[in-house]
């Protein structure tokens, strides 16, 4: 009741003013802590997770709410963007709420107070479930593969992951870096950077299955730890809202269908020897589950919070522990692509 309340209240605020305010108010929600189950428990490039849903990239920017957190339910939590130097990103509005369509829009352009400053907030993290950094570069840079080993080499010591995004379609001509050549390079440089650091590489929805098999193949060969499908997508098929003409990637529900044909397609290019982390429209229990089904090792949400609240996370979890339980499988990890070919 009270988080309804509280949802109403911050959907009649400006987008990004309710962002920020959720963020201080975190410490002060009663929060249950981590989900943990001997079915969801798992172990994923070497990280243990006490269960497989997670918070993706953008909610928490510069790493400032990640104690409470740690307490909301996720298996595992992922900060970011971060970029090497401080900067603004793209002029204000740019995050608006398609509420008809249970979707954002954002063109945030990689915000953040810059890699020193959340590395530092990282090192005072509490222990509790693992914590990872998405890593960018900033949008001025002359040498933007650069930009992402930098990061890299800040953050080696204060991170239990990293992600390289090179599929966010707010910063310009990022997405270019998806090319094999351009990945290829960029890739090498930072896992040069990382020391024992487990890698993740996240990627656009808006691939074709050419580019998919082209990318899949890439990260096995550089010696990725695993692939996130997918980040927002340019597409603006369907939509009702008034404000399905602005400018950025779109999140939430729309993208549930490509993302998870994407994932599906990955599984079946990597042979289910690369783990992947789904994301895109996971709003419930089912969701999760599907997006297992169709290859993903682990999940992350995002947008659904703002529909519907920060025990989504809790609620996805018991959910997901209890819809495998009922098909028989003893741990996720026994779950995971059984459903491939329903995408396919």
């Amino acid at each position: 009741m009270i988080e309804r309340l509280a949802l109403t209240a911050l959907n009649s605020l400006d987008p990004e003013r309710a962002h920020g305010l959720a963020l201080r108010a975190l410490p002060f929600a009663p929060l249950p802590g981590p989900v943990r189950s001997p079915r969801l428990a798992c172990r994923i490039a070497g990280l243990e997770l006490p269960n497989p849903v997670g918070l993706a990239a953008g909610f928490d920017k510069n790493a400032t709410a990640i104690a409470p957190l740690m307490r909301a339910g996720f298996g595992f939590i992922e900060v970011g963007a971060a970029t090497p130097r401080p900067q603004p990103g793209n002029p204000r509005p740019r995050l608006f709420r398609l509420v008809p369509d249970r979707a954002a829009i954002n063109r945030f352009g990689f915000n953040n107070d810059g890699i020193e400053a959340i590395a530092d907030r990282l090192a005072e993290r509490p222990d509790g479930v693992p914590v990872g950094l998405n890593i960018g570069a900033n949008k001025d840079s002359d040498d933007r593969a650069a930009d992402f080993a930098a990061v890299m080499k800040v953050a080696r010591t204060v991170v239990d992951f990293a992600t390289v995004n090179v599929s966010s379609p707010n910063t310009e001509k990022l997405r270019d870096l998806q090319g094999p050549d351009a990945l290829r390079a960029l890739l090498s440089g930072v896992l040069a950077e990382s020391g024992k650091v487990p890698v993740f590489l996240k990627i656009a929805p808006d691939l074709s299955d050419a580019e998919i098999a082209g990318i899949a193949g890439v990260a096995m060969e550089a010696g990725v730890v695993g692939i996130i499908a997918t980040n927002t997508t340019l597409s603006r098929e369907g939509l009702s809202s008034r404000h399905r003409g602005e400018a950025g990637g779109l999140s939430g529900r729309p993208l549930f269908v490509p993302s998870t044909r994407v994932l599906a397609r990955l599984f079946r290019e990597t042979g289910g020897a690369l783990p992947l982390i789904g994301v895109g429209g996971v709003a419930s229990a089912a969701d999760a589950y599907a997006k297992i089904r169709a290859g993903a090792s682990a999940v992350q949400l995002y947008t659904a919070m703002v529909y519907h609240g920060l025990s989504l996370a809790h609620r996805i979890a018991r959910g997901l522990d209890e819809m495998l339980a009922h098909d028989g499988f003893g741990n996720v990890a026994d779950a995971v692509g059984t459903g491939v070919e329903d995408w396919l």
